[in-house]
């Protein structure tokens, strides 16, 4: 293409000049898939995405210019405006002329308060480089610096009078992650993880809450001996079935979804003699009972039922607390004030978000919204905001008792014994019609989507439809933003699970126009986020788990490794060439292991195909003979499967050792996989709702929509079978058993 555009003999230059530019932004000039096919950057797709990062690359001449100008803009600084460094080495490198007699004077404001200053002479800092003049050298902080995020102000000073100043923000981060002490110790734990959606009791209201988990913490404490209770995603959704039910595509990554509440639960529930009568109604509680008998979480009625009881709930709170400024208004005040401008634009978004559909009944998304309202800062969002304060305060109010009753079941799961408690989980995407997007669209690249190359379960690649981050942005905010969706995921909890953590890396991007197949790996600022992770899990003392699944270079898992980041490793991944099963004692120490996870079949599931029937079902395989070939090469690989559970005696010496006579998951072969996953060195052991209870779907069947019941499966078991049927009592101490024996029961169990 570029031969037919270009004159002759300028192609070849301008292909070395894209690659340059590719290089020096980013882009990977090649990456290799899994199944060892190599992958190079063309240059049409580089013209692509240079353009997406600002970059005129329309032609040789312009790609040129553009590309000078951001290498000058780096040295027109004194210094980075952002230095991301570890706390045993903190310095900045400064740039300034090499005049004679010049000196460079720092002042260092602690983000606690206090300040330490002082000078340098110019010549005396070790040279780093030198260009047009000017000469790059390393300040180095001659104090000890404490982890945090700080001011440095350097001012650099001739001679002869010339000046130049700067301020930068100085992130002092420590070399790992934070660990428990008896992790450290070498100990191992493990846990259970639920979609908290889908957990269900005599008291829920057709989808799980904050005192349903509370219920399944007491089963964990008394009956599993675990240490966590492991969550999907609870950020906040659309609960809009069935685009908008994905705990892994949130509206927002900084508040979560009301629909855990339990309202019964709330205050002013209680003492709202309306909300207490309509409770009573045999119609609400008609409803109530429909909800909880359904098969699948209803999203959309049970959002109507509970979003009716925070407007009375809220009107209660209004009226006795908020305007006679009681303890507990003044308490929501004080919450109020600590979230600042990210909660009043999220309430802002989901008043007007309520407002306008109901203005007009078919706008569903902001980007359809009347244009004056699709900017948080306009003279319309403004002047809406004033003449609708209960409004929007009544969204920061179900935030507040969202807030209050996550803080309680942790407390409580602490309280009951569980070390680490709850272990919450961070989401990739965000929904691009949600309310990140339409508040910080800057932190995120417009004309792309992030996706996939293929690989096995989608040959065609997969695009996920949500757009990469802007790193120069995130650069640039100082990682406040990326800082802030840390420490509000992690937020009454004792872990916090990084979903596809690679992310930290690169990403794989599919510009506007390309499909899937034709996309490339981008890569981000990886040094200065994983420090930055660090010091946000040290300074919430929070365990840190990737998920580094999919396409991963080695040096990726050597650098999570390096910052005290846990692999994430599934049993059906860790193999070897030929396709055997790798032993557990491979299993690398500082990892969790785990079953399966909610994209992936369950054990059940896996061993009687159920997935392939369900992708057959959903028109996702071809007719071509796709569906037979996959099962005939699952019982190849439920053979590796059976080989390596016999040859690690888990099973019986009479038990079959043919996978081909083996439709299903016996009893003896679910408690030899879990018993091979428990005997691993890994410091974390999770095991899924569905595969302690030998449950044959799973929770989302990525690729489909309306074809499967994504995200609304409820377990198989209430809270209250969980606590008193004989199967289940089974499942816990089989679970309980392996758990023991191999050192990973709670030091209170």
């Amino acid at each position: 293409m570029l031969d037919s555009i270009l004159p002759e003999g300028t192609a070849h230059n301008f292909q070395e000049l894209l690659r340059t530019a590719a290089q020096e932004t980013g882009i990977q000039p090649e990456f290799w898939d899994i199944f060892g096919h190599k992958h190079e950057l063309t240059p049409e797709l580089a013209q692509r995405l240079l353009g997406v990062m600002g970059l005129d690359a329309s032609g040789p001449a312009a790609l040129e210019r553009s590309l000078q100008a951001r290498r000058a803009q780096e040295w027109e600084q004194l210094a980075p405006a952002v230095v991301v460094v570890e706390q045993a080495e903190v310095g900045v490198a400064v740039k300034a002329a090499g005049s004679p007699g010049a000196r460079l004077h720092w002042r260092l404001e602690w983000e606690a308060g206090g300040v330490h200053e002082g000078w340098f002479e110019w010549g005396a800092l070790a040279l780093l480089t030198e260009r047009d003049g000017k000469s790059e050298r390393q300040w180095r902080c001659p104090v000890e610096a404490p982890l945090g995020y700080h001011t440095l102000r350097l001012r650099w000073a001739s001679a002869d009078g010339a000046s130049q100043q700067m301020a930068t923000r100085l992130i002092v981060c420590p070399s790992r992650a934070d660990l428990p002490p008896f992790l450290e110790r070498g100990e191992k734990r493990a846990g259970l993880a639920v979609s908290l959606y889908g957990v269900h009791s005599e008291k829920t209201w057709g989808c799980g809450d904050f005192t349903a988990l509370r219920g399944v913490i007491d089963w964990v404490a008394m009956n599993a001996g675990g240490s966590f209770v492991a969550l999907n995603p609870l950020h906040a959704i659309f609960n809009r079935q069935p685009y908008n039910t994905s705990p892994y595509l949130p509206s927002t990554i900084f508040y979560r979804n009301f629909l855990y509440l339990d309202i019964a639960a709330i205050p002013e529930v209680a003492s709202n003699a309306v909300a207490q009568r309509l409770l009573a109604s045999e119609r609400i509680q008609a409803e109530i009972r429909e909800l909880n008998g359904s098969e699948y979480v209803e999203y959309e009625r049970v959002a109507r039922l509970k979003r009716l009881f925070l407007l009375l709930a809220f009107r209660e709170f209004y009226r006795t607390h908020w305007v006679r400024e009681s303890e507990r208004g003044l308490a929501f005040a004080r919450y109020v004030a600590a979230e600042g401008v990210r909660l009043e634009e999220f309430a802002l978004f989901s008043a007007l978000d309520q407002w306008l559909h109901k203005k007009y009944p078919d706008v569903w998304v902001w980007p359809e919204w009347p244009e004056e309202y699709r900017q948080p800062g306009s003279k319309a969002c403004r002047d809406y905001q004033k003449t609708h304060l209960r409004s929007v305060l009544f969204y920061k109010f179900v935030q507040w008792q969202i807030d209050q009753q996550a803080e309680a079941a942790q407390a409580h799961a602490v309280n009951r014994g569980l070390e680490i408690g709850l272990f919450h989980d961070l989401p990739l995407a965000n929904d691009r019609c949600g309310a990140d997007l339409w508040s910080s669209r800057e932190f995120f690249m417009e004309g792309c989507r992030v996706g996939s190359p293929p690989d096995d379960f989608s040959p065609n690649g997969q695009d996920w439809s949500f757009p990469p981050p802007n790193k120069d942005r995130h650069l640039a905010d100082g990682y406040l933003h990326y800082a802030d969706s840390i420490r509000r995921s992690a937020r009454h909890g004792g872990a916090l699970r990084i979903d596809h953590v690679m992310r930290l890396f690169r990403l794989y991007w599919i510009p506007d126009g390309f499909d899937a197949r034709t996309g490339a790996y981008v890569r981000d600022n990886a040094e200065d986020l994983l420090r930055v992770l660090a010091l946000e899990s040290v300074r919430q003392k929070v365990l840190i788990v990737g998920e580094d699944l999919g396409t991963v270079e080695p040096r990726m898992r050597e650098m999570l490794e390096r910052f005290g980041i846990l692999s994430y490793r599934l049993f059906y991944f860790e193999r070897k060439e030929g396709g055997k099963l790798i032993p557990p004692a491979a299993y690398p120490p500082q990892a969790l292991v785990s079953s399966t996870t909610h994209d992936l079949p369950t054990l059940a599931g896996y061993w009687c195909g159920r997935d392939i029937d369900a992708r057959e079902r959903a028109g996702l395989l071809p007719n071509d003979g796709t569906a037979e070939r996959m099962r005939a090469e699952r019982i190849a690989d439920k053979q590796h499967m059976l080989d390596a559970l016999h040859l690690e005696a888990l099973l019986p010496p009479d038990y079959p050792r043919d996978a081909a006579l083996l439709p299903e998951l016996t009893g003896e072969l679910h408690n030899a996989i879990i018993g091979f996953l428990a005997q691993s060195p890994s410091m974390l052991l999770t095991l899924n709702q569905e595969d302690l209870t030998k449950e044959v779907d799973q929770q989302n069947l990525p690729a489909t929509t309306h074809q499967y019941p994504n995200w609304r499966r409820k377990m198989k078991y209430s809270v209250e079978q969980l606590h008193g049927d004989q199967h289940a009592l089974d499942f816990a101490q089989m679970l309980r058993h392996w758990l023991a024996r191999s050192g990973r029961s709670s030091s209170a169990s």
